[in-house]
């Protein structure tokens, strides 16, 4: 049965994209096959696309001939203010443009998505959330490592490691004592930080730890070590941005679960 029949039949149930309507959609961690039917839908639909570095370019396929617009953002480069971004947004919209505004992962997790709702909103312009999958799930599940494990945690947390070490830094002694697994987005830069505070929290050094780059893409890279030396280690396997670092004891099942992972992404 073909992908393309399968998809023509739940095309009844697609909301229509509207013009001078503005859709903050995820496009998940990397790989095409994370997107969900409506971002593929509004993919279609879309007149005007505005997108970011951690969209991949093979994602962009699936537009129908819109205007695209890269509005990159990474740490340390040259990146676009967030307020023209925003400015971009609500003037395409203006025109009368369908606007896709793609992310990567979830728009509403570390995506910003929260503060372009609220000023198209207080703009006056119609807008839809199209929730994606978010990287730190995402990762998880190509790394074959599992976000929860029963007797292992009972929750689990997403966290930012971009302020580490600065005055508005999270209090990480306060999360290393719930004991339970940490994903730390935006971090690698500041892993030997991240590592210290948590250590100095009270997570033992040999704890599990992870880091997972370009998550479910070819380029997918997944370092295993411990806490006390996911640092050293990643600086010397020279494992670069976008990449998410994870903490805790469900890291130690990549050892039983990752070699199936690995068997089914290569069949």
């Amino acid at each position: 049965m073909s992908i393309e029949k399968a998809i023509g039949r739940l095309a009844p149930e697609i909301v229509e994209f509207k013009a001078g309507q503005v859709w903050l959609a995820g496009a998940g961690p990397g790989n095409a096959g994370q997107l969900t039917l409506d971002v593929v839908s509004a993919l279609a639909q879309a007149d005007a696309i505005v997108y970011d570095a951690l969209v991949d370019p093979s994602i962009l396929k699936a537009a129908d001939g819109a205007d695209l617009h890269f509005v990159g953002k990474r740490g340390g480069k040259p990146s676009t203010p967030q307020d023209d971004i925003t400015a971009l947004l609500i003037a395409l919209a203006g025109r009368g443009r369908r606007v896709l505004r793609l992310k990567g992962g979830d728009p509403y997790v570390f995506g910003r998505g929260g503060e372009e709702a609220m000023a198209l909103a207080r703009a006056g312009i119609q807008f839809r959330i199209l929730p994606g999958v978010t990287s730190a799930f995402g990762a998880l599940a190509s790394a074959g490592i599992p976000a929860t494990m029963r007797g292992m945690n009972k929750a689990i947390i997403l966290a930012t490691g971009h302020a580490a070490g600065e005055p508005e830094d999270l209090d990480w002694a306060a999360l290393a004592r719930t004991g339970q697994p940490i994903v730390v987005y935006m971090g690698l830069k500041r892993v030997e930080t991240i590592a210290a505070a948590l250590i100095s929290g009270g997570l033992a050094a040999t704890t599990p730890a992870a880091v997972i780059a370009a998550a479910t893409t070819e380029g997918e890279t997944v370092l295993v070590s411990t806490l006390a030396a996911i640092a050293r280690e990643a600086a010397a396997s020279g494992v670069a941005s976008p990449a998410l670092i994870v903490v805790g004891e469900i890291v130690s099942m990549r050892a039983e679960l990752g070699q199936f992972v690995k068997l089914v992404k290569s069949a």
